[in-house]
């Protein structure tokens, strides 16, 4: 009787002993990524397994338990930058005519290149070694055109030079130039973006709003 008593109690230790595990594992899993971005906002863009496992506190075994490889760690931190500047992307143009978006669309770039600009700077360092930060780039600067030609009524789409102007201004690509290659401090680097698409604007065909 005792015995079997004994069999019960440790079968229902073992479910207790499993959520354990789980919930270390999860906890682990989320400061090996915090640990990560924390290097990489401060200015290390190509931190080593061990220094994630340094600044998260944990054994290095740990990291590439949770990890096979970088890219998967990349993965994860793309997946939790993409949470934070979602909000700022599809959040719906109210009023004005399509000049007026573009505008908007400018005011919204600032915020989330400078979110995304050491993240993009690290995965620019790696992608050339990483199918899914070549992959990852390809898809971001998909989508950055496609944000912006979808604003443009058919006749400044049609107009090759001035939507290439467009996207090339609001591009990350200009903003890292900016930022990182000439040093401009946000503000500025907003504001000269922004001179640049008021004088596109100006000179963009006359098209119906959208």
């Amino acid at each position: 009787m005792a015995t079997q008593t004994k069999k019960r109690e440790t079968k229902a230790a073992r479910p207790e002993r499993i959520d354990g595990r789980r919930e270390r594992s999860r906890s682990s899993h989320k400061r090996i990524v915090e640990a990560m971005m924390e290097l990489i906002a401060g200015g290390d863009l190509m931190p080593s397994a061990a220094r994630v496992a340094e600044e998260a506190g944990i054994g290095l075994r740990t990291v590439f338990r949770h990890f096979d490889d970088m890219d998967s760690l990349y993965s994860e931190i793309s997946a939790t930058v993409a949470e934070r500047v979602m909000p700022i992307v599809t959040a719906p143009y109210r009023g004005g005519d399509w000049r007026a978006h573009v505008r908007d669309l400018v005011r919204r770039r600032v915020r989330v290149f400078e979110t995304m600009l050491p993240f993009r700077l690290a995965a620019n360092i790696k992608r050339y070694q990483s199918p899914f930060l070549m992959a990852e780039y390809g898809r971001v600067i998909t989508v950055e055109r496609e944000l912006v030609l979808r604003l443009l009524p058919d006749a400044v789409a049609a107009d090759r030079i001035a939507s290439e102007a467009l996207c090339a201004a609001l591009s990350f690509q200009t903003w890292r130039a900016m930022r990182h290659d000439q040093g401009l401090p946000a503000e500025e680097a907003g504001t000269v973006m922004a001179h640049m698409v008021e004088a596109l604007l100006a000179a963009a065909p006359a098209g119906e709003n959208r």
